[in-house]
């Protein structure tokens, strides 16, 4: 009887040697780190220095606050301020700067998207105080005309029931002004988004016989939905943290009201804290400081669900 064969063991793998990571590449991602955690840092500090400087606001004796209200009632009316006049920015910008960055990389000849786009850009760098000025000057005498037509015509709808303001300074007109600062943001975002969509899916859609527009709707827009929504939320985030161009325009009381075209308007967290910052002492210091804790939290929430909305409807294509 023959023995009965085994089988050799196979052959030991040889483990591949590691890269030597080079100084460079080591203080590279030192660096990065390093920053990561720095902006952590940053944002907690800021985090921690509201909250302690809002606990005496948010402790005291109404009686001790400005207008002697509790604290809830006092921000409520420049929360309602801060977010009405956020909403009409995003809601004329966001529509408009998605045509134009759709005009720019699809349907501009080359030399006209490169002038737009250097335009665009430029109009991102103009201060928030000459937008201020602008609508003061230039945009609330000009929607006078506009506000007085949606008040007889549309004067049903509590957003335009009047009076009519005769100085045009009005939350309307401030949405249309913070509408201009953040069109360039949105643009920009969304502009760039849309270069990086594949050709491959550009050029299969138009060999299947889709028009330009079909094109832009199948491949372009859906690729770039998440790019869209995070320039969206940057203009959001200018907006909400507006100071100059809101207290230049509005004469902001301490109320809440829909109404967009009277002369009695809400006032932003913001410019609340610019108007009243210089003069305040004391208590009402940390009433201003416990407000912005408030736009502090509203920003992160936000953003947050900015996030959230784009992490969910991430798209990846590996085609170029």
């Amino acid at each position: 009887m023959s023995a009965p064969t085994t089988t050799p063991p196979p052959p030991a793998t040889a483990t591949p040697p590691r890269a030597v990571q080079q100084p460079g590449d080591r203080i590279f991602a030192a660096s990065a780190r390093g920053a990561g955690i720095l902006i952590l840092v940053v944002l907690a500090g800021v985090a921690a220095f509201l909250v302690i400087q809002a606990i005496p606001a948010l402790v005291a004796n109404p009686a001790d606050l400005p207008g002697g209200k509790n604290i809830a009632v006092y921000v409520a009316p420049f929360v309602f301020g801060t977010v009405v006049s956020s909403a009409i920015a995003l809601i004329i910008a966001t529509p408009l700067a998605i045509a134009v960055a759709l005009f720019i990389t699809h349907y501009a000849p080359r030399r006209l998207a490169q002038g737009l786009g250097y335009l665009i850009d430029l109009l991102a760098a103009v201060p928030s105080i000459v937008f201020g000025l602008w609508g003061l000057a230039v945009l609330a005498p000009a929607m006078l005309g506009l506000s007085t037509w949606l008040n007889t015509y549309l004067g049903w709808i509590p957003l335009f029931a009047g009076p009519v303001s005769v100085t045009g300074r009005t939350m309307l007109v401030v949405g249309v002004t913070l509408a201009v600062m953040i069109l360039p943001i949105i643009t920009a975002v969304s502009r760039e988004v849309f270069l990086q969509t594949p050709k491959l899916h550009e050029e299969a859609a138009l060999a299947l016989g889709a028009t330009r527009w079909e094109m832009i709707r199948m491949s372009v827009l859906p690729f770039g939905r998440s790019g869209i929504i995070s320039g969206a939320m940057l203009g959001l985030g200018r907006a909400l943290g507006e100071t100059m161009a809101v207290a230049i325009i509005l004469s902001g009381s301490s109320i809440i009201t829909f109404n967009l075209i009277s002369s009695g308007n809400p006032s932003s967290i913001a410019a609340n804290i610019a108007l009243n910052f210089p003069d305040s002492t004391g208590v009402a210091v940390n009433t201003l400081i416990a407000s912005g804790l408030v736009l502090f939290v509203i920003t992160l929430l936000v953003n947050s669900l900015a996030r959230y909305i784009i992490n969910r409807r991430r798209e990846f294509s590996g085609a170029n």
